[in-house]
């Protein structure tokens, strides 16, 4: 009975870290958005769209 106790709290321990460490990277983790287009691209845009 001891032994399973063992193994189940070392299960649980890997587990707890392992989700920790999951948790942090995707937080840590740089979004990154696309820049504006120009104000060339934009003047461009405008008359093909008249």
């Amino acid at each position: 009975m001891t032994t399973v106790f063992i193994i189940g709290a070392i299960t649980f321990i890997i587990v707890l870290v392992l989700s920790i460490f999951t948790i942090n990277k995707g937080y840590a983790y740089k979004h990154t958005i696309d820049e504006r287009p120009s104000e060339q691209n934009d003047s461009i845009e405008k008359t093909h769209r008249q």
